[in-house]
């Protein structure tokens, strides 16, 4: 019989909880972090506390929507890494508890592994899923991936950010144009009504299937400086172009990427993931190169695409039907490997 699998996710600044039976989502609720917005970033120390006190009421509220009880569930899967620490330790440490009450397996999920695996969440029984192999592009605020699926369990990483990942550089620029935390959200607007080829950015040359975006946010700064001194108002007088171009240069680039390495890896069957692949042109623009290649394209429901605790719980469950455990000397991890 399918698993009922509760998830917790807590890696950075949103609290989340959902309750899967087998693959299926029964309920998956998330409380998102307002008290970050005035420092234009996720602050550590406020996240943990704000998880401490989301966690009850965000697990309470998701096992009443899905009709279960704590008793009646068969696992505890929680996020383990990589993310912030103190945020991780809230979610880990309220797993343990869980676990150890209703002496139930506690299960620990690597967030970027469990972006991944949204792909599997089956919430109609027509629902396609994509054949292993194949290549995802995971795209979040704090990473950026090539990576081979060979099975669930079974991801092998051939390329990734050396520095900064897509997600920071969206919102790096966005907080650079004075937009309010999360920019990159605010940047996709914004960028709708400006002209893509208004202005040039320096393009990343990086070996193999590696990614680089410190020189795009360079190119974008110095671009801005030098124009401020002609004209002070410089940002606000273009900021749609400004939006437009910089989105475009990225987007460019991920895909660039991904397409050199769809032919290195001989696949044809992609996926994309992560809280960037909410973005209105990467989704858009994925679409376009998927049929000029022939892939079969994959990519999530924007409610999997942001951190949230159903693609826990589906990392979840694909752990606990392969016999795996973890004890409660489990720790945390801000780096974390695939299983």
């Amino acid at each position: 019989m399918n698993p009922i699998i509760l998830g917790i996710e807590s890696s950075c600044d949103e609290t989340a909880a959902a309750v899967l039976h087998g693959n299926r989502v029964l309920s998956n609720i998330v409380a998102t972090q307002d008290v970050h917005a005035k420092y234009g970033g996720v602050v550590p120390e406020l996240a943990s506390r704000a998880h401490q006190g989301n966690i009850v009421p965000v697990v309470d509220a998701a096992l009443k929507q899905a009709g279960i009880a704590l008793k009646d569930v068969d696992a505890i899967t929680c996020t383990i890494g990589p993310g912030l620490m103190g945020s991780l330790l809230v979610g880990l440490s309220f797993a343990k508890s869980l676990s150890l009450a209703l002496n139930k397996p506690l299960i620990g999920v690597n967030h970027m592994q469990a972006h991944v695996l949204a792909h599997f969440i089956g919430d109609t029984p027509e629902q396609r899923v994509p054949e292993f192999p194949f290549l995802c592009l995971t795209v979040s605020g704090g990473h950026t991936q090539l990576i081979r699926v060979n099975g669930p369990l079974e991801m092998v990483v051939v390329g990734e950010t050396i520095d900064d990942a897509a997600g920071e550089s969206f919102d790096k620029a966005a907080k650079l144009f004075g937009l309010p935390y999360p920019g990159g959200p605010h940047l996709d607007r914004i960028a709708r009504t400006g002209n893509d080829s208004a202005f040039q950015f320096a393009r990343p040359k990086v070996p193999g299937l590696d990614f680089s975006f410190s020189g795009l946010k360079t190119s974008l700064l110095y671009l801005v400086q030098h124009e401020q001194k002609q004209n002070p108002d410089f940002i606000a007088s273009r900021l749609p172009d400004l939006s437009a171009s910089y989105q475009k240069a990225v987007v460019d680039y991920l895909l660039q990427v991904l397409e050199r390495a769809a032919h290195t890896e001989g696949l044809r069957t992609v996926a994309l993931a992560g809280g960037v692949s909410a973005n209105s042109l990467l989704r858009e623009r994925i679409q376009t190169l998927a049929k000029e290649n022939n892939w079969e394209l994959f990519i999530p429901p924007f409610g999997y695409c942001t951190d949230n605790a159903a693609m826990i719980g589906i990392a979840g469950y694909y752990l606990y039907q392969s016999g795996y455990r973890n004890d409660l000397t489990t720790r945390p991890q801000a780096r974390m490997s695939y299983h």
